[in-house]
């Protein structure tokens, strides 16, 4: 048995470093003489004649390639492979039978050896051949291995939402993006039917449609469902990777969330409309109440010039004198849903102000025969607001409620949030007639409104409220099926 070598010189430096793990000498001998060959010139052979040595000098890191007989005594060449990888030998193993066994041969080629060689087939060609194929496969597997990791990082921590997909767009691989977006972990994204992401299966389909007909698809633009039920705006691009013969094989995605973004915009769009419906009013005020002013003057000075005591007279002129104070009315109130809010914040139990405004609608409730379901949460709700006004925002998303539902069959929820970000949120929904999609685009404009009698001022008020506490809203609603509105105030000024 040769000794292991310590230091190479360098004229062996550009040598292939071969070591065989053989426990006889005769075999050993053989093997040294078809590495011995001409065309074998540039490979250097060593040898250890036991498991214990080979561990030791597999240890050492000192061969390219190393050479595993079948059997070595009590072991198998097959269980050293497995122990060399799990030590952390990444050079490539041939293993050395003195038979051809099929069940030999598949099973080291699955633990990770390199190639299989019948000891009785070997000439120094097919030797010299499998050692530089191993080492050149060696080569080119770990250059693979090591862009694999560097793209797998890049996979994992990247910021967006990256995933992986089959041809019906079922979840493969998703990295922590993903999971933070939709609140699924990556093996319940593989188990995952695709639609229950969806809130619209049309988008899923389209979808589907469009990468299969195109190859790719660029910010496809549709509502995700959190794992939670909160509803997501999210842009989805998705590419097919081909194989060799340029068929789809695998598919691509990235997710981006702009529910942010969009809620920034609406309330862009909202603040907008409320600064124009302030100068509008403020417009109406100087034009309209000049004249109201001296309409209600001359029908004073009027009733004193008519005969007082005749029916009819003082019909009309209470006819009259009501629709000047309504006019009146109408344009404060205006005023009053389309200007800046001067705040009074102070830092309030938001649970508390919520039970508060309950008080306000519990007698219609029940005059009504209706049922309210109502949800604190337990985390820490307080925040910096204005007790009278977010009364005020909520109260009336609240009578709205109450007056979309039916009699006797109404059911209220109610139900407050502290936990998200920074952000307080009270939560309440009816079961009553819903809101089509067009009307809830206008929902908050000034004087629209779904209700005979109502001025449409309200919902307009409760917006300003809450944009003057930097807060937002939300609204969900199917036709048939119910409205849900989430009112967010910021916990901090600066939030």
């Amino acid at each position: 048995m040769m000794p292991l070598p310590e230091i190479l010189d360098s004229t062996e430096r550009n040598l292939i470093r071969v070591l065989l793990i053989e426990d006889d000498e005769d075999d050993y001998l053989l093997t040294k003489s078809l590495i011995s060959a001409k065309e074998n010139a540039s490979i250097k052979l060593d040898w250890v004649d036991s498991y214990d040595r080979a561990l030791e000098a597999i240890n050492s890191n000192l061969y390219d390639v190393y050479l595993v007989d079948f059997r070595l005594g009590q072991y198998t060449g097959i269980e050293l492979i497995q122990e060399a990888f799990r030590l952390g030998c990444r050079a490539p193993m041939i293993l050395l039978t003195g038979q051809d066994d099929l069940t030999v041969d598949q099973s080291a080629l699955e633990l990770g050896a390199a190639d299989y060689l019948v000891k009785g087939r070997i000439d120094a060609q097919l030797l010299g051949r499998s050692i530089r194929y191993a080492l050149r496969q060696a080569s080119v597997l770990a250059e693979v291995a090591q862009k694999e990791n560097k793209y797998r990082s890049l996979f994992e921590r990247s910021i967006d939402a990256i995933f992986v997909a089959s041809e019906n767009l079922r979840f493969q691989d998703a990295n922590s993006s993903v999971e933070q977006l939709l609140g699924y972990t990556p093996q319940e994204l593989r188990d995952l039917n695709p639609a229950r992401l969806f809130a619209d299966l049309n988008h899923l389909r389209k979808l589907r449609f469009k990468v299969r007909e195109h190859g790719q698809i660029k910010d496809f633009e549709t509502v995700l469902i959190h794992r939670n039920g909160r509803k997501r705006i999210c842009l989805i691009s998705v590419w097919a990777v081909e194989d060799l013969v340029g068929e789809p094989e695998w598919y691509q995605g990235i997710v981006r969330d702009i529910t942010d973004q969009k809620r920034a915009q609406q309330e862009l769009i909202m603040a907008e409309k409320l600064s124009m419906t302030g100068k509008i009013a403020r417009s109406i005020a100087h034009e309209v109440r000049n004249p109201l002013t001296n309409l209600s003057l001359a029908l004073e000075q009027l009733k004193d010039e008519l005969d007082t005591d005749s029916e009819y007279v003082n019909m009309f002129t209470e006819i009259l004198g009501r629709n000047v104070d309504r006019i009146g009315q109408l344009i404060t109130e205006m005023l009053n849903s389309s200007k800046p809010r001067e705040l009074d914040r102070k830092k309030q139990d938001f649970n508390q102000i919520v039970k508060e405004t309950l008080l306000f609608i519990s007698d219609r409730i029940k005059l009504k025969r209706m049922r309210i379901d109502v949800h604190y949460s337990t985390d820490d709700c307080h925040a910096l607001l204005d007790r009278d006004q977010v009364k005020t925002a909520i109260l009336n998303i609240m009578v709205n409620a109450v007056e979309a539902m039916e009699e006797g069959k109404g059911i209220v929820s109610v139900r407050t949030s502290c936990a998200e970000g920074n952000r307080v949120c009270v939560e309440i929904s009816d079961n009553g007639g819903g809101i089509s999609e067009a009307d809830r685009q206008r929902l908050f404009d000034p004087f629209f409104t779904g209700k005979s009698g109502g001025m449409g001022l309200g919902l307009t008020a409760t917006q300003n409220i809450i944009n003057s506490h930097k807060g937002s809203i939300e609204v969900e609603s199917q036709v048939g099926e119910g409205t849900t509105f989430r009112l967010y105030f910021p916990k901090r000024i600066d939030d």
